[in-house]
């Protein structure tokens, strides 16, 4: 690495990508430098719980996202970086080593939330990152029994995709359904049967208070008293935005680092974006979203920001997942405690509107795909939509 750059980006994932390729749309000269604590460059991360389990074509090699070969940007993986001087604009290393920047964007991501006596290991995985993908891969090819922590978007993959690999899953959530925070019931009844029709043992209502890992096993000690056994545990509780360094810096944070309209923070010459940005959203108001679509294209209008071309960030991102022999894509906010209109369409898909107050906040295209434009544009009507003008949108 240099000891300057006039862009420099702490963070390897889908927002340093976008980054990288929003400076090169503005500036095709300036220096780029990518700091980053994983092992890999930049990659789709998606990729590792939906198409590289369900998809017969998908290779690994697909996640690349090329970041070095398509920007020129240097990429430092395996490099933690552990303190920013706003003032010098310079940022110090683990390894003590101080980069200089002209502009700096902090797309640090989020972290897994842990159970702090299930320490991440080889029969304990935090599925987050491309080397926990190898490590599952591996476990998967044994067949064994999984247990799965969490039915979160990343634990309901994961247990459909091992579930499809062949091995005997237990799905352990705290929630009485699956999806009961986001879903209608009739959504959450088809998820439900489908993970029952292929074997899952499904644990509701239950949380991991502790457990114990073993040479050969892994015990997981639940809130009702019961214990669970499995060769392998792969939890997926949710991130914490990485919000450490920047609070180190003082730069505001609040859920997240503080960004305005053009992704900058409260320090100068300093933006965030991605998991870890906390923006106000065009349509949505403040918020703060760990999807892909966000963080790339945050990426791109925050990279050509630093690059001199001011931007308000406008998109308000969709999001997908994919479930054994069904799936979604979704816009906004999947708040079930509010007010839903289900309108089912003739080839079995269903669109779900959540309403707050005199708008649609959010909506759900349940096995329907292609359409999240025309859901944005719901979302973006100041006018009250009846059920009935809802019911021929999309």
């Amino acid at each position: 690495m240099r000891d300057y750059y006039d862009y420099l980006i702490v963070g390897g994932g889908p927002a340093a990508d976008g980054a990288a390729r929003g400076i090169r749309s503005v500036d095709e000269h300036g220096s780029i430098g990518i700091v980053g604590d994983d092992v890999d460059p930049p990659y789709d991360r998606p990729k590792l719980s939906k198409d590289l389990w369900n998809d017969p074509e998908a290779s690994f090699s697909d996640i690349w996202l090329d970041t070095e070969q398509a920007t020129d940007a240097q990429v430092l993986t395996k490099t933690v970086v552990t303190a920013i001087d706003t003032r010098a604009h310079t940022v110090h290393s683990e390894r003590g080593h101080a980069i200089g920047y002209g502009k700096l964007l902090l797309a640090t991501g989020g972290h897994p939330r842990t159970v702090p006596s299930l320490p991440a290991g080889d029969r304990t995985i935090y599925f987050r990152t491309a080397a926990d993908y190898r490590r599952l891969v591996d476990v998967a090819a044994r067949r064994g029994h999984i247990a799965v922590v969490g039915a979160s978007f990343i634990g309901t993959e994961i247990a459909a995709s091992l579930s499809t690999a062949g091995c005997s899953v237990t799905l352990i959530f705290p929630n009485e359904t699956i999806g009961d925070r986001a879903y209608p019931e009739s959504v959450r009844e088809q998820i439900e049967k489908s993970f029952s029709d292929h074997g899952v043992d499904l644990k509701r209502g239950v949380r991991v208070d502790g457990g114990s890992v073993g040479e050969q096993s892994v015990s997981l000690s639940l809130s009702d008293g019961a214990e669970v056994t499995a060769d392998v545990v792969v939890l997926g509780l949710g991130i914490a935005p990485s919000v450490e360094l920047a609070e180190r810096a003082g730069i505001a944070v609040d859920d997240g680092i503080v960004v305005d309209s053009q992704l900058r923070t409260s320090a100068d010459d300093v933006f965030a974006a991605g998991d870890v940005a906390n923006y106000p959203d065009a349509i949505l108001g403040r918020r703060r979203v760990e999807h892909i679509d966000n963080a790339g294209e945050m990426g791109q209008t925050a990279g050509a920001n630093l690059a001199g071309s001011p931007n308000d960030y406008l998109h308000t991102p969709y999001f997908w997942s994919d479930i054994f022999d069904s799936g979604y894509e979704a816009v906004g906010d999947l708040d079930a405690s509010k007010p839903m209109v289900e309108v089912d369409k003739p080839d079995g898909g269903k669109v779900v509107y959540y309403r707050d107050g005199d708008g649609i906040r959010g909506v759900l295209l349940w096995n329907l795909f292609g359409s999240t434009d025309d859901a944005l544009a719901v979302m973006a009507e100041d006018s009250r939509l009846t059920d009935d003008d809802l019911r021929d949108r999309i």
